[in-house]
């Protein structure tokens, strides 16, 4: 394959999965890092062939570099935008990177001739947004910015899919283009840099939660998601498709159980209590990062990945398989606390 594909986000951790399958695949890449510093290290944990990978430095918030970067490129792989750790201190710490880089690398990636771009979004631009009780969501909804549960991240991932989806309609030509929107990422580990979406199994199984919250999330492999980001790279039709990446929906207490039932002596700290909701209520009152939770209690949401099944073929593992995966590999790679 004579294609050439720029994935923007080098050093992120579905980024490096599918970089990984697009060499694989026969595929020349570019990706992109903030700083070339980073360059060695990613390289050791791609593990690929070096002749058919190279790294450019870009940022999402400046033009430097990206010129360059697209140059003689078919395809785009957008997959940078800030995921945090904790909620930042100013919404627009995420919204503006995520929206003002999503442009911007559609405004280069037209002016370069790239034929697709596949943007990594996210089910926050999704499935934020309603009340607690039971809910069911396919690609056809939005996330409710108007709500007052909505925070930070979601209206991030929600403005930056919808910013970019205006500017192709308007100015993108017939540069094609489409999204992936995955639910909670969990999987194996390359290296050591784990993201921060596996920090929830970290907790657990060094014992650091004092139990479970009424609350939980769909869950996808980051292998799979890798996959159906190819796909839609080089399936026909996919110009202004989204596609669900998500398996099924697993409370956090259904996934303690299971990490503490198969995983024998190495699961003995996750902590099984479910905690009420008021106890969870209480301790919001005095640790910040826990306010958040207390807006998702009791919260089911079911995502419907369907779409994707049907028009790619495409299929997510069990998300039991998924979750042990993750905890092996955080634990095989020292990353869990004695």
């Amino acid at each position: 394959m004579a294609d050439i594909v720029l994935v923007t986000g080098g050093s992120g951790y579905i980024a490096g999965f599918t970089i990984r399958l697009l060499i694989e695949r026969g595929w020349t890449v570019r990706a992109t890092l903030r700083s070339l510093a980073r360059e060695v290290e990613v390289r050791d944990w791609l593990g690929v062939d070096n002749n058919r990978l190279s790294f450019h430095a870009v940022d999402l918030m400046d033009d430097a570099g990206w010129r360059q970067a697209m140059a003689g490129c078919t395809h785009v792989l957008h997959m940078a935008s800030p995921v945090p750790a904790r909620a930042p201190r100013h919404e627009d710490d995420l919204i503006r990177p995520a929206r003002d880089g999503a442009l911007r690398a559609l405004r280069f990636a037209r002016d370069a001739g790239v034929s697709r771009v596949v943007m990594t979004s996210s089910v926050a631009a999704i499935v934020y947004g309603v009340d607690r009780g039971v809910h069911r969501f396919d690609e056809s909804r939005w996330t409710d910015l108007n709500h007052p549960d909505v925070s930070a991240y979601p209206k991030s991932k929600t403005i930056a899919e919808r910013a970019a989806r205006d500017w192709v309609a308007a100015e993108g030509g017939a540069m094609e283009y489409c999204t992936i929107n995955p639910a909670l990422v969990f999987g194996p580990l390359l290296g050591a840099d784990h993201s921060a979406s596996l920090e929830v199994i970290k907790r657990m199984l060094e014992g650091g939660l004092p139990g479970m919250p009424d609350l939980g999330f769909a869950i996808v492999d980051v292998r799979d998601v890798a996959d159906l980001h190819v796909r839609a790279l080089t399936s026909p039709g996919m110009d202004g498709e989204r596609f669900i990446a998500a398996g099924r929906f697993m409370k956090l207490h259904e996934l303690a159980v299971l990490l503490k039932t198969e995983l024998g002596a190495a699961g003995r700290r996750v902590p099984t209590r479910q905690l009420p909701d008021w106890l969870v209520r209480i301790v919001a009152l005095f640790v910040p990062d826990a306010r958040q939770i207390v807006s998702e209690l009791g919260k089911v949401r079911h995502l419907d990945a369907g779409h994707a099944k049907r028009v790619l073929g495409w299929e997510a593992r069990p998300v039991e398989e998924t979750a042990l995966d993750t905890a092996r590999s955080l634990m095989a790679l020292g990353l869990v606390k004695s």
